[in-house]
């Protein structure tokens, strides 16, 4: 080990956790340099988000108003754009019989054939059936917020977070929930968000009998979501396929049960906001063959052929497979029979669970196993008590215990295909964290433990951390389970980085302490902890 290298790891405190980190892991972050802003010629272009598989890319994106439909041509693929508004500011463009494994040169013109932004570059993902030998993904979630409506980081910090993280090369980014807070009839959060007078002022009041699209609720829409997203990802995304799962407050509320108001399911009004914020500003997920068709949301008329709007796949050859599930569109208030995700989709779930014909799963929920703050819309009963802690003796108001009994059965299913590690990645929870779950229930998981961890946020503001806010209490394993913590969860900003091989995964947490280091300071983020799981 060189002099240099072993002085970076003495001086991170890192060395051990570096042994088995990716060598250009160490290497980029050894030599980590200020992170500058893309000098990429944005042109009209606002934003770009785009997505691929092995044959298919989607890209979603939102320039100037352009009268007629812009033009962009895939290598020797020209396609005519979508329009996914009702004025010409957001479009879409879906691509299909693409070859796995290729780079393609993008470039994006007006109808008059003017370049309206830089050209770019974008890959497919490698064949079904090919055997890749190494796959980086990036997770991270609740970049969402306003920074005028509650005290969220700014759009550039939080770009300049993730900035770093793409200096890391992922080939993918998993966006975990939460792009949006803009909740609209939650009594604990509504008056800071949709009700507020910043909120008001900023974007006007939604008509809920009104139509999403194509009058005034497009306008209140487009002024709430767009400062949450476009310049927080601008272009910067253009050549790394995201996939962005969404979670309760995409839905525009939080998830919340009171004998006043029962947020979720979510109503007609919350379905259609969610849909037409996904439809202009971030990707569906493209078709898998081994997912079926006929899931929730899937297949809709309105939508590209073939996407799923709540439903994902990552699929990188043979090497690695991430299943996404959004927890609060299917969600059913049937007490013992009570589900989060519908039954089909949980035999999907169950069926890409038991299969080995990938080396790594990784299971990516909106809604985080593992660790409870109290909140309703939890896989678990654990409540605050009088006494402001967590217990599970006192029951709590609305939730159903269908929705423990369907965590139990997808925990039991991923402990006992003891060919891989399992892991479950997620968000939600403003934390980053890892533990192992030995035994949920009656369930005895202790042969394979299931690793649980919390990917960290990019966006969260003062209040939102568990600790903070009504509930002052931070996460804490659910008393349903055997739980030991590995990194208890830490309510800092921050991202994980998984790296895969053909006999392990290795996970870097990365975090950032807006209390105690300086903006500047993301520019040279190294991982704080380091966690290898290797295959059997």
């Amino acid at each position: 080990m060189s002099t240099n290298r072993r002085d970076f790891l003495k001086s991170t405190g890192a060395a051990a956790l570096f042994v088995n980190a990716p060598s250009d892991l160490i290497t980029s972050a050894a030599n980590a340099k200020p992170q500058l802003a893309s000098s990429w010629d944005f042109g009209s272009v606002k934003h770009i988000l785009p997505t691929v598989s092995d044959s298919e890319i989607l890209i979603k994106l939102s320039l100037d108003s352009q009268k007629n439909p812009p033009v962009l041509k895939v290598g020797s693929h020209t396609v005519i754009g979508k329009m996914t508004d009702t004025k010409g500011e957001f479009w879409q463009f879906f691509i299909k019989n693409l070859k796995p494994s290729q780079t393609y040169q993008l470039s994006l013109k007006n109808s008059q054939g003017k370049a309206l932004c830089q050209p770019w570059e974008l890959a497919t993902f490698p064949a079904r059936d090919s055997s890749p030998t190494q796959f980086r993904a990036l997770f991270i979630s609740c970049v969402g917020g306003h920074e005028a409506v509650g005290k969220f980081l700014s759009p550039a910090i939080r770009n300049r977070l993730l900035r770093r993280a793409l200096s890391f090369k992922p080939q993918a980014a998993i966006v975990n929930g939460d792009h949006v807070y803009w909740d609209l009839l939650s009594p604990n959060t509504a008056k800071t968000y949709a009700q507020s007078p910043e909120a008001i002022q900023i974007a006007g009041k939604f008509d809920r009998a009104g139509l999403v699209l194509g009058g005034d609720n497009e306008s209140v829409l487009k002024k709430a979501a767009g400062p949450q997203i476009a310049p927080v990802y601008g272009a910067d995304f253009r050549s790394t396929p995201v996939f962005f799962l969404q979670d309760d407050h995409d839905h525009f509320d939080n998830d919340d049960a009171l004998d006043e108001i029962v947020t979720f399911p979510p109503s007609f009004f919350m379905l259609q906001l969610a849909r037409a914020t996904q439809s202009m500003f971030y990707p569906e997920f493209l078709a898998d063959a081994s997912r079926p068709k006929g899931l929730p949301f899937s297949f809709a008329a309105d939508r590209p052929e073939g996407v799923s709007e709540s439903f994902g796949t990552v699929r990188f050859g043979k090497l690695a497979e991430i299943v996404l599930y959004d927890v609060r569109r299917t969600a059913t208030l049937a007490g013992p029979s009570a589900v989060y995700v519908a039954p089909e989709v949980e035999n999907w779930l169950v069926d890409r669970t038991k299969s080995n014909e990938v080396r790594h799963l990784i299971h990516a929920p909106s809604n985080p196993p593992g660790w409870s703050a109290g909140k309703w819309g939890e896989w678990y009963p654990d409540v605050l008590g009088a006494d402001k802690k967590l217990t599970i003796s006192t029951p709590k108001p609305y939730w159903q215990t269908g929705w423990l009994k369907q965590h139990d059965r997808l925990m039991q299913t991923l402990a006992n295909n003891q060919m891989r590690p399992p892991l479950v990645i997620s968000g939600d929870m403003h934390s980053i964290a890892l533990g192992s779950m030995s035994r949920t229930s009656n369930y005895d998981l202790s042969k394979n433990p299931v690793n649980v961890a919390l990917s960290g946020t990019g966006g969260t503001r003062p209040a939102g951390w568990p600790s903070s806010g009504w509930r002052k209490t931070p996460a804490l394993p659910s008393q349903v389970l055997d739980f030991t913590e590995e990194v208890k969860p830490i309510e800092q900003h921050g991202f994980t980085l998984v790296d895969f091989t053909a006999d392990k995964m290795v996970l870097s947490f990365f975090k950032w302490d807006i209390n105690k280091q300086s903006v500047e300071e993301i520019d040279t983020l190294v991982p704080f902890y380091i966690k290898e799981l290797p295959r059997s």
